[in-house]
C-alpha cells in the first residue's frame, strides 16, 4: 500500500476534471493505496508570496501546513489537469509552486482532459517539465481523456468501459515507479 496524492487544480465553476479525480481516486482505492485528494477549489492556497519552506517552522498558514505534512507523507502524486491555452490551469501551478523539498525523490504521473479530442496532453506536457524541476519526475505513460463531458458521470463512474482497461496500465506503471523510488530513497539521497 502507498500513499498518493491526487492534485486537482482547476478551479472553475461546473468544472469537469473533479470526475477524472474520483475515477482516480477509487482505482488507486481499489489497489489498497491511501488516496488523499489536494484539491486547489477546497485548499485556497492565496496567489503564491510564501513558500512553506520560507516560514518559520510550524508558522504557515494552517492549510499550508496540513499540505505540507500531506506531500511529505506520500510515495507519489497524480496530477489531474485541465488544458487552458495549451498550459495547466493557474490553480494546480500555484498549489504546487508553494512546497518544494517535499516532492523530492517521489514519481508523479499526469492525468489531463479537455472538452477536445487530444485530451489535455499539450498541458501535460508543460507540466512535465515544472515537475521534473520540482524533483517529482513523471513516469512516461500518460492518462490523457478527451472529450472529458461524455467520459464520465458526476460520480467519476466512466461512461466507456475503454476507461477501465485504460487505466490499468497507467496504475501499474505508477506503482512499480513509487515502488522503485521508495527502494531507492532506503538508501540515501543524493542532497
Amino acid at each position: 500500500m502507498a500513499k498518493v496524492v491526487i492534485f486537482l487544480g482547476s478551479v472553475r465553476h461546473n468544472r469537469q476534471g473533479i470526475k477524472v479525480a474520483k475515477f482516480l481516486e477509487d482505482k488507486l482505492k481499489e489497489r489498497s493505496h491511501e488516496v488523499f485528494l489536494a484539491d486547489a477549489q477546497k485548499y485556497e492556497l492565496p496567489l503564491l508570496d510564501k513558500m512553506h519552506k520560507e516560514y518559520e517552522e510550524g508558522k504557515a498558514p494552517e492549510v499550508m501546513e496540513m499540505l505540507s505534512k500531506k506531500i511529505r507523507g506520500a510515495d507519489g502524486f497524480i496530477m489531474v489537469t485541465a488544458e487552458y491555452n495549451h498550459g495547466p490551469p493557474a490553480g494546480l501551478k500555484n498549489m504546487i509552486d508553494h512546497f518544494q523539498s517535499e516532492y523530492f525523490f517521489k514519481p508523479s504521473a499526469i492525468a489531463s482532459y479537455s472538452d477536445g479530442s487530444f485530451g489535455g496532453v499539450r498541458a501535460a506536457i508543460h507540466l512535465r517539465a515544472v515537475l521534473a524541476e520540482l524533483g517529482m519526475p513523471t513516469i512516461p505513460t500518460m492518462f490523457p481523456v478527451p472529450k472529458i463531458k461524455e467520459a464520465f458521470d458526476e460520480d467519476g463512474k466512466p461512461l466507456d468501459e475503454a476507461y477501465n482497461r485504460r487505466i490499468v496500465k497507467f496504475l501499474d506503471e505508477f506503482e512499480w515507479y513509487m515502488e522503485a523510488f521508495a527502494n531507492q530513497r532506503k538508501k540515501g539521497t543524493p542532497y
